[in-house]
């Protein structure tokens, strides 16, 4: 019997951040028996937050070149990420604010670093046999791009070309996918695969729950907590001040308790000390802020709590698969986050349920949220979960990609 080629599970799991480190274990969990190995742009240790041991990709593919491998693009908003985005997301959060003040005024130096740090592609997060002759053959699954179609040339033509030569291309929105069908690509509209997490790891999640943080959490509150996260674009006072005014109206209508957690510790990504200064806030509150950020305790706390509030996609699309109330915070004025997170949501939420909310406008969206039908967002959690199954299995995930052998 021919043993499958390896396959490399490529993605920004390199780094801390909530969603990515969730997408690798669901693919790696839809692959059992295939021959896996974890790679991205830096070799790091996720370990340590429930992620993975990553390589990075071009030396993984120098020791794999007597078998070609195939490479799965495991999902997230990968499509229109830039090398600048991609090599700041890599540094050390305490090393970010001065390596972007120090490159800033200096182009050509900055460039050299960005290179050294992402290899040169344009969009570093995206493969090809074309630029990296040692892959087989390439698939996408459940990616997004909604800013694809504004982004520079160069970086649009890297990534559709990449695109062109993949086995198989699925994307989690209906803007990514409109940008793709004009380009004349088509690709197939899938769920995010994290809605999968409560079908393929819902035991774990549960056993988790009953011990460190999470269960003290549940200890606290025994009338339940509102797990909340907020992003750095969160940061500023104002902002801060009328979540801090939402949060109490709507503590003391339901009774609930309030549980502050990170989702991402990369640069861009969430602060701890923007939590501590909403904490300060709230002296009066029944309040904790989780310290831990590893991967299953915050899905163990979003799943443990009577709803979740959030920045994060992935944080939302855990407390879906969970079939829990839910509400997206988006800051004032646009931003790339916010197109991701209503992208995502007008494709797939549940119809009346609300989706984006200011910080103004917490407290009445959540109590809406609230009172929706608990059998309709548990048919919700079954039916994208069933949808992103049935999908992947259509496109050959399992068994092998489906599509032309790109040997090189």
């Amino acid at each position: 019997m021919t043993m499958p080629n390896p396959l490399i599970l490529f993605g920004a799991f390199d780094r801390h951040n909530f969603g990515d480190l969730l997408l690798a274990q669901v693919a790696a969990a839809l692959l059992p028996g295939r021959e896996l190995h974890c790679a991205g742009l830096a070799e790091r240790d996720l370990r340590h937050w429930d992620g993975f041991a990553v390589r990075a990709l071009p030396e993984l593919l120098a020791e794999l070149a007597p078998r070609p491998p195939d490479l799965l693009h495991v999902g997230g908003e990968i499509l229109d990420c830039s090398a600048w985005q991609a090599a700041v997301m890599l540094l050390a959060p305490e090393q970010a604010q001065a390596v972007i003040a120090y490159l800033a005024p200096r182009a050509a130096e900055r460039e050299d670093w960005i290179k050294s740090r992402t290899g040169g592609a344009l969009a570093p997060y995206v493969a090809s046999p074309v630029r990296l002759p040692g892959l087989r053959r390439t698939a996408f699954a459940g990616v997004g791009g909604v800013g694809l179609a504004q982004a520079p040339e160069g970086l649009r033509a890297e990534v559709l070309a990449a695109l062109r030569a993949a086995s198989f291309v699925s994307v989690r929105d209906r803007i990514t996918l409109a940008t793709l069908a004009q380009a004349g690509i088509m690709a197939r509209l899938l769920p995010d695969p994290a809605v999968l997490v409560a079908h393929l790891f819902g035991r774990q999640i549960r056993q988790r729950a009953e011990a460190g943080e999470p269960a003290v959490c549940q200890a606290a509150f025994p009338s339940g907590y509102l797990a909340l996260q907020l992003g750095p674009e969160f940061a500023d006072d104002a902002c801060l001040d009328a979540l801090a005014a939402q949060l109490q109206a709507l503590l003391a209508a339901t009774g609930m308790g309030l549980v502050l957690f990170c989702a991402g510790l990369a640069p861009w990504h969430d602060n701890p000390a923007t939590l501590q200064r909403l904490a300060a806030r709230l002296p009066a509150l029944p309040l904790r802020l989780m310290e831990s950020a590893r991967l299953w305790d915050i899905c163990a706390l979003i799943a443990g709590s009577r709803a979740c509030v959030a920045s994060s996609l992935h944080a939302r699309i855990v407390a879906t698969a969970f079939g829990l109330p839910r509400l997206s915070l988006v800051p004032p004025g646009a931003s790339g986050q916010s197109r991701k997170l209503a992208a995502y949501l007008d494709s797939w939420e549940l119809p009346g349920l609300p989706t984006c909310v200011l910080p103004a406008g917490l407290a009445d969206a959540l109590l809406q949220a609230l009172a929706a039908d608990v059998g309709a967002l548990q048919r919700q959690a079954q039916s994208l979960s069933a949808a992103c199954r049935a999908g992947l299995a259509s496109l050959g995930l399992a068994e092998g990609f489906s599509g032309p052998d790109r040997d090189p």
